[in-house]
């Protein structure tokens, strides 16, 4: 008995979906490889799965973007929409004004000035001298900012030099206070003896001294 035909049509249970995907892909996957090696023909093909996974062959003899551009150029049908386009026309200016920059600054630093012409060679004197004009205003700008930074340092360290100082002094002016205190006491005290009547006076130790006068 011969194979019998089946229905083209989407296999609705999913694990014989999947399994027939497999099987089938691995077949056009091979018949790809062997056309391209029979034939010495170009062959690219490309494969996604209803879950979004890709497969893909190409010859080995070229690329994917080879056969696109050759696509393109024999059936005249654009690959590129309107947004790819205007993508690649943006990377095309910036790629122009990075190499108009690259000009210019090797023309401020004295390179290839030599086909410049008077109106080009004034041009790059001017900015020359409006960027020497800018840069010393920003070297004085930052010279204000180191003195009134060093001034507040200085200040600080003047301040904090007061209080060590303070710091120090305070135990040995207590002293002297302490000290200066004992002395006005006894100098009191010696005051008011003096001032006492006569009678409580302290008489001397030896009473015998007071006869012999």
């Amino acid at each position: 008995m011969g194979r019998g035909k089946i229905e083209i049509k989407r296999i609705e249970n999913s694990s014989n979906r999947q399994v027939t995907y497999s099987k089938r892909r691995n077949g056009i996957m091979k018949k790809a490889k062997e056309i391209s090696v029979l034939c010495d023909a170009h062959v690219s093909v490309i494969i996604f799965a209803n879950s979004g996974k890709m497969h893909d062959f190409c010859s080995p003899s070229t690329t994917l973007v080879d056969m696109l551009d050759q696509y393109h150029k024999l059936s005249g049908k654009r690959l590129w929409d309107a947004k790819h386009e205007h993508l690649d026309n943006e990377i095309n200016r910036i790629k122009k004004e990075n190499d108009s920059m690259q000009i210019q600054l090797r023309h401020l630093k004295g390179e290839d000035i030599s086909n410049l012409n008077y109106k080009e060679l004034m041009v790059l004197e001017e900015a020359l001298e409006n960027g020497i004009t800018t840069l010393k205003a920003k070297q004085m700008e930052f010279v204000r900012m180191m003195r009134k930074h060093n001034e507040m340092m200085e200040e600080e360290n003047q301040n904090l030099l007061f209080k060590l100082r303070q710091m120090h002094l305070d135990p040995m002016d207590d002293n002297v206070m302490e000290a200066q205190g004992v002395y006005d006491q006894q100098v009191a005290d010696y005051e008011a003896q003096q001032q006492m009547p006569f009678a409580f006076r302290v008489q001397p130790m030896q009473p015998n001294l007071q006869e012999r006068f």
